[in-house]
């Protein structure tokens, strides 16, 4: 098949492009600039480049047009973040697509009550991101159940892969918290390290991309969990990879009004944006319908990334 990937050189992009490739399928890769993707790999070499900056396109009313002129089969959107920016799409694209896959996340959930979280537990999301995600959720499904709009929507957890900095144990995004647990120093974690993160490597992602097409007639209607197959405790990810390190994990906990005056406001609003989601998902539902296994656990997922990061002197571990 025909198959146009939006923004497809980004963290997912680097292993579902080759994934897509090797399955025999005919890519395009549209997006604002071409950039090498996180890992080389040769099947790049039969993708067809597209630049288009999308903001620009569509202020023109031109960004849909310019996709369907490329003639696709299927078209797999990893960077809609607005319901507007859907709705030109799809209106562009109906009746010329067999298939449209977006790209979500799990925070179209909010807070949780039964955990781990289901697809069809009630949307509460909270912050633009989620609010503008929970939207698009929505209209996609209700244009696949009642327009026949052949939409699937899947909800990636924390995307965690070679080549960039992973949501670490105390909820944000600075290495030295690796650097702390590697030297075997204290850590000190917000409340009482209980909040949940759901992390998932950018290939199962990929994976579960490649699956929905796979089986289309399951898939068409219906939105998915993309995560790792268990949640991570702040805590019990701080005394793995301290073990991972070779130390004993030497944690403290401070009440969150203490904790964030510990930490820069990047990181504060990093941390409470994940600790006040505490994402737990199921992905029972994408395992059943679209035949989705993920390969990593988030651990096993951090850790690669990790090595990554060691290997290139971006985190100082000293002798282990």
């Amino acid at each position: 098949m025909r198959i146009v990937v939006i923004g497809g050189s980004g963290h997912v992009g680097t292993y579902l492009i080759p994934r897509l490739v090797e399955g025999g399928h005919e890519v395009i890769v549209v997006s604002r600039r071409q950039r090498a993707p996180y890992r080389a790999h040769r099947a790049w070499d039969a993708v067809q480049q597209v630049t288009l900056d999308r903001q620009d396109a569509e202020a023109r009313g031109e960004f849909g047009v310019r996709i369907r002129a490329l003639e696709p089969d299927v078209v797999i959107d990893m960077i809609c973040f607005t319901l507007a920016s859907a709705q030109q799409l799809v209106e562009t694209l109906r009746g010329q697509v067999q298939h449209f896959l977006h790209c979500g996340t799990i925070w179209v959930h909010g807070p949780s009550v039964e955990v781990p979280t289901t697809e069809t537990q009630p949307r509460r999301p909270f912050g633009e991101y989620g609010i503008q995600k929970a939207a698009i959720e929505a209209y996609l499904l209700r244009e696949a159940r009642q327009n026949g709009f052949p939409a699937t929507v899947l909800h990636p957890g924390h995307i965690v892969g070679p080549g960039w900095v992973p949501l670490n144990p105390a909820g944000h995004f600075n290495p030295a918290v690796f650097e702390r647990l590697a030297r075997g120093e204290t850590l000190v974690l917000p409340n009482l390290g209980l909040e949940t993160v759901h992390h998932v490597h950018a290939d199962d992602v990929a994976q579960a991309f490649v699956q929905a097409i796979a089986h289309w007639s399951a898939a068409v209607g219906e939105s998915f969990h993309v995560v790792s197959p268990a949640a991570l405790t702040l805590r019990g990810y701080a005394e793995q990879m301290a073990a991972w390190f070779g130390q004993p994990a030497r944690l403290e906990f401070l009440p969150w009004d203490a904790w964030r005056e510990t930490v820069s406001d990047e990181e504060a609003r990093a941390t409470w944006d994940h600790i006040a989601h505490s994402p737990n998902c199921s992905i029972a539902k994408a395992q059943r319908l679209i035949a989705y296994q993920p390969r990593y656990t988030s651990l096993q997922a951090v850790q690669e990334a990790v090595t990554w990061l060691i290997e290139r002197g971006e985190i100082q571990v000293g002798d282990r």
